[in-house]
């Protein structure tokens, strides 16, 4: 199994790894709906174009621990930290960061600001409550961060790992909701005596107000009121360049040096918010890389049909099935029985001296009931084993139907697939094994027996080897399989 697993016969084959190694690559903007290992794409692109030779920076917008855990790094805050443990031989280096929407906000007041008027805003309860989680403030401020990070130009590589959900595109509209926001009738009245000053400013409002005062108290309350007003008047020299560098952060993410990808999983729901992302982005004029999906699922003996092993494994337990059954049938040289031994295909080789497995009774037993014979155990053994395998391959036929039917919708979307790893990402080295899955690898990938994939260069072509036969073999195999499945839906559906 590969990081391109099973086949995307219809897509065009994400190539990671030209993404991250082009230099006119500045920005990489992860998005995606919640649980679909986003935080975990977005760190393992940063380490592996870091140890590539990129300067990268990674910042997270979702306020979870998982990513500075996985980077070892006790907690991330607004200021980019330095991963120790990357493999710094190429030049590159990483370093994260979560963003602190308060912390932000307040760093834009103080820069853009004298520092009396700056205490004067900083200290005002509506701007605190504003700047603690006011709507479409954290998506605004994001768009504040990206643009700081991208005009410090330290790196060459600015990795953001979005919300998860819808919202992980709402920064998009952040220019627009601002300029919604500063367009509105409220506010021009509120500012109005700003842009008046002096005691023809403070007349006006007293005028605007008397008539105001009375609904607006209502629905605000009076003291909620003046500190709106105090606000919106100590921040009237900034408004503009809160639009203008959200304008110009818009821009850059339309640049063709950034790149959007959307990370879902083989699941219905995850590849709908997937198709909403990418018809978003277009809609947008965002430059789409493509996607990546996650937790996909593979077999070592995809040949092996589910309706196949599960009907073998019934042969096998009615009495007489597993005699009876033809030696073409036993599921092939490199299926889940061994046919020299008969031995349950978990593809090890027995210790010296030892025989079939048995099911040994321990001496506290009291003389439980064993196996009659060393056949029947066989026989049990092997019918579970080619459930367990029925069971894998519904999954993956489910998944390949529910991928196929989103790059029949978007067959111009390159697809990179991770196969499901069998434990949580939780650190740098699960973290290059996903980099290692998300990337086109030249060389062959097969399967050990522990289920880990093992690379090997791949082989001369003028002399091909044995197994590159038998690689190619199983190739086509599985290609002709995955058509015939496709045929049999097509047939399916039809009737």
């Amino acid at each position: 199994m590969t990081g391109q697993t099973n086949g995307l016969d219809t897509a065009e084959v994400l190539d990671i790894d030209s993404v991250l190694d082009n230099p006119r690559t500045r920005i990489v903007v992860c998005c995606g709906s919640g649980g679909v290992g986003k935080t975990t794409t977005a760190a393992a692109l940063g380490v592996r174009a870091a140890e590539r030779g990129r300067k990268v920076v990674v910042l997270t917008i979702d306020p979870a621990r998982r990513l500075a855990q996985s980077m070892g790094i006790d907690e991330l805050d607004n200021v980019p930290r330095q991963v120790p443990g990357i493999d710094s031989s190429a030049g590159g280096e990483l370093h994260a960061m979560m963003l602190d929407m308060k912390r932000t906000f307040d760093e834009i007041v103080e820069a853009h600001a004298d520092k009396e008027r700056a205490r004067a805003i900083l200290e005002n309860p509506f701007y605190q409550s504003l700047s603690a989680g006011f709507a479409g403030t954290q998506e605004y401020m994001a768009m504040e961060k990206l643009g700081q990070l991208r005009a410090r130009d330290e790196w060459d590589l600015i990795v953001v790992d979005t919300p998860p959900s819808r919202s992980a595109l709402d920064f998009l509209d952040a220019p627009n909701r601002l300029g919604s926001f500063l367009d509105g009738k409220f506010i021009k009245v509120l500012m109005a005596p700003a842009k008046i000053g002096g005691r023809a400013g403070m007349k006006f409002l007293g005028v605007g107000m008397s008539v105001m005062s009375g609904p607006l108290n209502k629905l605000m309350g009076a003291q909620l009121l003046r500190d709106v007003q105090t606000f919106v008047a100590a921040m009237d020299t900034m408004f503009g360049g809160f639009r203008t560098r959200a304008d110009a952060t818009y821009r850059l993410l339309q640049a063709p040096g950034t790149a959007f990808l959307v990370v879902a999983a083989p699941e219905r729901d995850a590849l709908r918010e997937a198709a909403y992302f990418v018809e978003r982005l277009a809609a947008e004029r965002m430059p789409l890389a493509g996607l990546v999906l996650n937790r996909v699922h593979g077999s070592g003996a995809a040949r092996l049909s589910a309706e196949r092993a599960l009907a073998a494994a019934e042969a096998l337990l009615d009495g007489s099935g597993g005699a009876a059954m033809e030696p073409s049938e036993n599921l092939d040289g490199t299926g889940i029985v061994d046919r020299d031994s008969g031995q349950a295909g978990s593809r090890t080789v027995d210790a010296p001296g030892t025989g079939t497995p048995t099911v040994p009774s321990p001496p506290e037993s009291g003389g439980l009931p064993q196996p009659t014979s060393s056949g029947e155990s066989t026989a049990r053994l092997t019918a579970g084993l080619l459930r367990l395998h029925a069971e894998r391959m519904q999954v993956l036929t489910r998944e390949r139907r529910t991928r196929d039917r989103f790059t029949a919708l978007h067959p111009e979307v390159a697809v990179a697939e991770v196969t499901a790893l069998p434990g949580d990402v939780h650190d740098l080295a699960g973290l290059r094994a996903v980099g290692e899955h998300l990337a086109v690898q030249p060389a062959v990938i097969t399967v050990t027996t522990s289920g880990t994939p093992e690379t090997s260069e791949p082989s001369d072509t003028s002399e091909p080897s044995e197994t590159s036969s038998e690689t190619s073999s199983e190739t086509s195999s599985e290609t002709g399989d995955a058509k015939e499945a496709t045929q049999d839906r097509d047939s399916a559906e039809s009737a």
